[in-house]
Parts: structure tokens; sequence; C-alpha cells
């Protein structure tokens, strides 16, 4: 399995982002899928998850009523759905299948699979 997170770039503080992540060599609808992000000098946190059918989701609290999270199984694919950005919301943004794929956790290690990144920057 091979995730591809892409969308990511500059934006200013009250903007929006839509970030993507295509799965291949597997089935999305066999997976959960989470969103993670790192910021600079700081250790990767959790932001959003989605249970394989989409009903089941998990915000981190400082994402809750900004961020969205779905999927087309499909397509193969997740977003994420970033509005009202903020200076903190600045990160490198992975996304991760999980096989279990009902857990919407936070937990990394229940996230087998990850994609390489994709950098988002919010400045003025």
């Amino acid at each position: 399995v091979q995730l591809q997170a892409s969308g990511g770039g500059l934006v200013q503080p009250g903007g929006s982002l839509r970030l993507s992540c295509a799965l291949s060599g597997g089935t999305l609808s066999s997976y959960a899928m989470g969103w993670f992000r790192q910021a600079s000098g700081k250790e990767r946190e959790f932001v959003a998850a989605l249970g394989w059918s989409g009903t089941m989701k998990n915000y981190a609290d400082s994402v809750k009523g900004r961020f969205a999270v779905s999927r087309d199984n499909a397509k193969n694919t997740v977003w994420l759905q970033m509005n009202s950005l903020k200076n903190e919301d600045a990160a490198v943004y992975y996304c991760a299948a999980g096989e279990h794929p009902y857990y919407t956790g936070t937990s990394e290690g229940n996230y087998a699979y990850w994609g390489q990144g994709t950098l988002v920057t919010v400045s003025s």
C-alpha cells in the first residue's frame, strides 16, 4: 500500500486548502484513514481520522469546526478540507492508513501505512 498526499501550499490566515491523499496498491475501503501533522520543531500530532465507511469521524480539538475529513472509496482518495486556517496550522501534513477499518483513534502506532507529507504554510 502506498499513500500520496498532495494539495499543500501557501495560504493566508483565514484562508482554505484542501489536501488529498490517494491510496494505491490496495482498496481504500479496507482501511481507516488518519491525518497527522508535524510543525517545525514539534512532535507529530493527530489531526483527524475517518472510519472505512466515512461515517465515523474524529477530530483534534484544535481543528474541530474548521477542518473536515471525507473519503471516496471508489476513487481510493481521502480529503482534508481546511478552513479558517491559522498560523499555528502550518505544518507538514501526513495521511495514514490503519488496518482496523473502524479505528478513528489518535495513536500513530495503529496506522500501518504513511504518505510522504505535504507542506502547509500559513502566512500573510
